[in-house]
């Protein structure tokens, strides 16, 4: 037991090492991020200029919203994320298959490797810039901050694993850009990235909260900013285990048919 998550752990490093080996393209990355976070506030804040609550969310709660986003979105990694979906079509997918190790744990491994250097580089940036330049009010409990810290880690295996499943339909088709498409749509806009699902139609945050898609970004946001407080925090991170649980199995079951047909050229 020891020994895997020694293995884990190191893998999860080199994960992290090779993305701290880009430092410019992630300078660029967070400067992106706070220029869209000055947009998306300007935008947010125009809403509470004739009320003073929309739901649980007022005018400070939005604020520490979009910054606390515009940091998470990288860590997440809730776009862009294609590369099982390129092993498979280059054929590298079969070098991973004979290896000691299954392709999906490695996968999650380095996956978590990511988003530690993302939640440094990229994500404390934006939050930064938000507390300094805009106020922003930050947890002053540190069972809070513990909560947090432990719902993000259940959203980045949410987010893995829902990213597996589009990935996967490499198996199946030449060209997966179209599904990747429509399942970042769905992502951005259920996930409460855009704006809080709290600011949803009664309808449609009904359907938003029946998808793993909150547990990836609504749920940690609303621990962070305190809309979700006291016995409601068990009950959230519980239900992101729950989402984590059920998409990594289904995509390891998904996985598991995709090999059974898998033709690499050349025999």
């Amino acid at each position: 037991m020891l020994a895997s998550l020694r293995t884990d752990l190191e893998i999860a490093r080199r994960g992290y090492l090779r993305y701290a080996a880009y430092p410019a393209a992630t300078a660029a990355g967070a400067f992106t991020n706070i220029i869209f976070g000055l947009m998306r506030g300007s935008v947010l804040l125009a809403l509470f200029a004739e009320r003073e609550r929309i739901g649980a969310y007022d005018a400070a709660a939005t604020i520490a919203y979009v910054w606390l986003t515009q940091g998470l979105l990288n860590v997440v990694a809730l776009w862009g994320w294609q590369e099982l979906a390129l092993r498979v079509r280059t054929g590298d997918i079969a070098t991973d298959l004979i290896r000691p190790i299954h392709p999906m744990r490695t996968a999650l491994a380095t996956d978590y490797g990511r988003a530690a250097y993302q939640l440094i580089f990229r994500g404390i940036p934006p939050v930064a810039v938000g507390v300094l330049a805009f106020h922003a009010v930050l947890p002053a409990d540190p069972l809070v901050w513990l909560a947090f810290v432990a719902s993000l880690g259940l959203a980045v295996a949410v987010s893995f694993g829902f990213r597996l499943l589009y990935n996967l339909a490499a198996f199946w088709t030449t060209d997966t850009r179209g599904t990747m498409i429509l399942a970042l749509v769905v992502m951005s806009v259920f996930s409460g990235f855009v704006i809080p699902i709290q600011f949803f139609p009664p309808w449609l945050a009904a359907i938003a909260n029946a998808t793993p898609f909150p547990a990836m970004v609504q749920t940690p946001v609303d621990i962070f900013v305190g809309v979700t407080r006291g016995p409601a925090i068990l009950v959230a991170l519980a239900g992101q285990l729950g989402w984590a649980a059920g998409m990594l199995l289904k995509s390891y079951w998904v996985f598991a048919l995709g090999t059974r047909r898998l033709v690499v050229q050349g025999g």
